[in-house]
């Protein structure tokens, strides 16, 4: 975890206001997928024994930078709360341009279906979520099955998904962040998780924030009205005053108080992922 920056010294603020407490990382550095990508697992500190329900964090930077661990504060919280986390790393802009960075996250799902039960997980209760740019992962991931159908991953793998002030329907590209990442798609709409919306996807929460200057909030009002219209389970957070950073800051020890992000996900995840163990899909 890299101090110099600002996720690194949130989640080493976050970890001397008792952020860790309740929370330990069982995995570090673990490699997946085919292009040396790695990622940490995270789990309670303390189980009753039986297999965790999963959730998959992919963190935000723009398609261009980020580091697992310093979103390790996002991997306690969670962990804190019953889940067995799984923060995955992914290439970037400019290394790569879409849709590199989808690739990796779906040989994360692979890897965590294939693996959870070794970290005392349940592969038949796997989540997604992300905060902006892993928000777009997520969502994508979640909407268009392309992606984990090309790793052997079945479309009902994934029960939930959350993105957190996510670009969901941004095309045509004026930033540049987004026209560097995008650059070269052959079709610019598949670049889009607006245009993969459907009735069969899985419930997704879709999280915005007032005084957000980075993502738009038409991106989760269209994404989510374009869900209902066609019978999507989706539901739509907005918190007034708060800016894109906050969102995520506030899953945080330090700055809980801003809003009750991480108390609205886990109500969220825990509504839609409440079924016994089970056989994962394959």
């Amino acid at each position: 975890m890299s101090l110099t920056s600002p996720p690194g010294l949130l989640s080493f603020l976050d970890g001397i206001m008792g952020g860790g407490i309740g929370a330990e990382k069982s995995g570090s550095g673990i490699p997946f997928g085919t292009h040396g990508q790695k990622l940490d697992v995270w789990r309670p500190a303390r189980t009753d024994g039986r297999p965790l329900p999963v959730l998959i964090f992919w963190y935000g930077g723009g398609w261009v930078k980020g580091s697992r661990g310093a979103y390790a504060f996002a991997a306690r919280a969670f962990a804190r709360q019953g889940y067995l986390v799984v923060v995955p790393d992914y290439r970037k802009v400019p290394d790569v341009r879409f849709p590199a960075f989808l690739i990796d996250g779906a040989q994360a799902v692979r890897w965590t279906r294939d693996h959870a039960r070794d970290f005392g997980g349940d592969p038949g209760r796997i989540a997604i979520a992300g905060h902006s740019a892993g928000a777009y992962t997520a969502a994508m991931l979640a909407l268009d099955p392309e992606w984990l159908r090309g790793e052997g991953v079945a479309a009902g793998t994934i029960k939930a998904a959350v993105g957190l002030c996510g670009p969901y329907d941004f095309y045509p590209f004026t930033a540049k962040r987004a026209i560097d990442a995008m650059k070269g798609a052959r079709d610019p709409q598949a670049t889009q998780p607006i245009h993969f919306a459907r009735a069969d996807a899985p419930p997704m929460l879709l999280v915005s924030a007032g005084n957000d200057a980075d993502v738009g909030a038409h991106n989760a009002n269209n994404l989510t009205t374009r869900l209902r219209a066609l019978g999507g389970r989706v539901a739509h957070i907005d918190y007034p005053g708060l800016s894109h950073e906050n969102v995520v800051m506030a899953v945080s020890v330090p700055f809980r108080s801003k809003a009750p992000v991480l108390a609205d996900s886990v109500r969220f995840l825990r509504e839609n992922m409440a079924r016994p163990a089970s056989k994962e899909p394959r």
